[in-house]
């Protein structure tokens, strides 16, 4: 299985030349320490910054700037720093390429949950879902189960909606999947010494696989 940082390190291989991307909470935000080399590419974050860079190292950090999780981070030459307003009428008019955000649940249609768990304290829906409503492709980061090993691809989400039938690609620590137009999970890739079976038993929604699936490639 693959940990967090293997996550981000396999969607940044999905990150083309050009891309104008934002970097979701959570996972999404180690992709930037993997950006691939000799490509170039402008990371986002809402609240209000382009050129975003890796993390600082440790005593390096600059307290003024930070992401949209509140991390401290860096910034790359040429970058620009702006308000809120700004940074969402970019979101809103479509300048983002890609956006990578992290889920609870996703739905074999393409639905996707991931700003509230009824019943606990949240500060706000944040801006997932102008995010959904308004990129081009969104690719999603997120664990495969939750803690007591249930299954967060799911034929239907249970959980407050972010977006209905906007997820195209899902990244877990067990596989590469696809959601398919019609409906249901496209097995991809897994991850490496995870078998197709034990993938299928973590699916609760409907999974398609070939025969043969390959095992995802890091480097």
């Amino acid at each position: 299985m693959l940990d967090k940082d293997g996550i981000a390190k396999r969607i940044a291989k999905e990150i083309k030349d050009g891309f104008y991307v934002n970097l979701g909470i959570g996972i999404p935000t180690l992709v930037a320490n993997y950006i691939p080399e000799g490509i170039n590419v402008v990371l986002q974050s809402e609240n209000g910054l382009l050129g975003m860079g890796p993390f600082p190292f440790e005593g390096e950090e600059d307290a003024d700037l930070i992401n949209a999780g509140k991390q401290t981070i860096t910034t790359l030459p040429g970058s620009s720093i702006f308000d809120s307003a700004m940074s969402f009428g970019m979101i809103r008019s479509q300048k983002i390429d890609l956006t990578i955000l992290g889920a609870m649940e996703v739905s074999e249609n393409g639905d996707i949950a991931n700003w509230k768990i009824p019943g606990k304290m949240v500060k706000g829906m944040g801006g997932a879902m102008d995010l959904v409503a308004s990129a081009k492709n969104i690719i999603v980061a997120m664990q495969h189960v939750n803690k007591a090993g249930e299954s967060k691809l799911l034929p239907k989400c249970t959980l407050p909606l972010t977006g209905v039938n906007c997820i195209k690609k899902i990244v877990t620590e067990l596989a590469v999947l696809d959601v398919l137009p019609g409906g249901g999970f496209k097995l991809i890739e897994r991850a490496p010494g995870v078998s197709v079976d034990y993938i299928r038993q973590a699916t609760t929604g409907r999974l398609f696989a070939d025969d043969d699936v390959p095992e995802m490639s890091l480097n």
